[in-house]
């Protein structure tokens, strides 16, 4: 069977770093808030080429706090409204819903599956605060016409990177492509940690300072609450091992890129849609994510031939039980993707065999 992710095998590349890193902490005797944490919020800017990261509990975590910090710092109030791709993972929706304020879901562009900026302005109303586009399966949102409806509103960008780290828009990172980006550590993701993690880049001091004390109880100083705060912060541990695999993640990348390539020359089938590039460097291929109207046929005759597949995702948000008011409106683009979208296997420890022969499978599908 070809795993749809091979995370043993990721991560057996790095085993002797990762025990290492792993050691390092047991010694030191300073578990949570310690040097590896310091180190890592460090070098993670660095990558993005943002002035400040926050490494916090998780992803999801990321992205309420940035929202939580507009509200601590005015910006933000009960009610407003944040603009969201329709088509996305219910994380980035359940952050909005978490702080009291309303999504207002936009439909995306059918051949990228990200946001279509020009349905944006149309959802703007004056309770729009912010705009939160997602750089879904690896390639960065159209950023250039995003912050310009954002300029011209004056509202908020707040990139979910949670599936694009080390991706470029122009000469620059995820993360550093809006007023502040919300990246997750889940063990799957490009750049995984070895259980939960996430973080916040940003180029603003204060929004760094508030989250940095709102994830860790609210406070500034050890026993002075500026805030009510929650207790989000990234351990020591998931910093240390996120330290060694951010050296190699951009050699990651360009394996995941050799293999979609790959994909992309030599799947040669009309009853499948490939995913489109916008550009060589633009995108790191998270996932490897392709459609066809009959996607559960296509499923298992994969599975039946030893190939693993997943789909992201078969419900979309507003069909979600959790989300039951949206559940009789129609936005059809998203209910279409969602439909026919697969994900083959692709990773950086993936065979030349493997894919050669997922591609042969694929071709001789009828």
């Amino acid at each position: 069977m070809i795993p749809f992710l091979d995370l043993k095998g990721l991560n057996a590349q790095y085993r002797a770093e990762l025990i290492e890193a792993c050691t390092r902490v047991i010694d030191s005797g300073w578990y949570i808030q310690g040097n590896e944490c310091k180190e890592f919020d460090k070098e993670f800017a660095q990558y993005c080429g943002a002035k400040y990261a926050i490494g916090v509990a998780n992803g999801l975590d990321a992205l309420i706090l940035i929202l939580r910090a507009y509200k601590e710092l005015g910006i933000m109030n009960d009610g407003d409204e944040v603009i969201v791709p329709s088509n996305t993972y219910i994380a980035s929706i359940l952050a909005i819903s978490e702080n009291n304020l309303v999504p207002i879901l936009v439909e995306p562009n059918i051949n990228s599956y990200l946001i279509d900026p020009s349905k944006i302005e149309e959802k703007i109303t004056s309770k729009t605060k912010a705009i939160l586009p997602v750089h879904l399966y690896g390639q960065t949102c159209e950023m250039d016409k995003i912050n310009e409806i954002a300029k011209k509103y004056n509202l908020k960008v707040i990139e979910d990177s949670a599936q694009s780290h080390g991706a470029y828009f122009g000469n620059k990172r995820s993360g550093n492509l809006g007023d502040a980006s919300g990246f997750s550590f889940y063990p799957g993701k490009n750049l995984g940690a070895l259980g939960d993690g996430g973080a916040v880049t940003t180029n603003d001091e204060e929004l760094a300072q508030t989250i940095r004390a709102l994830a860790n109880y609210g406070s500034h100083k050890k026993y002075e609450n500026l805030y009510k705060g929650v207790n989000s912060r990234l351990d020591e541990i998931q910093a240390s091992f996120l330290r060694v695999k951010l050296k190699y993640l951009d050699n990651e990348i360009e394996q995941r890129r050799k293999i979609a390539n790959y994909y992309l020359e030599n799947i040669k089938n009309n009853n499948i849609i490939l995913p489109t590039v916008r550009a060589d460097d633009n995108h790191v291929w998270h996932l490897f994510v392709i459609r066809t109207a009959k996607r559960d046929e296509l499923q298992k005759y994969l599975l039946d031939n030893g190939i693993q597949t997943l789909i992201h995702y078969p419900i979309p948000p507003h069909k979600q039980v959790a989300y039951k008011e949206w559940n009789n409106e129609s936005y059809l683009i998203s209910e279409q993707i969602h439909d026919e979208v697969l994900s083959l296997p692709i990773s950086g420890v993936q065979s030349l065999e493997d894919s050669e022969k997922i591609v042969k499978v694929l071709n001789d599908y009828k």
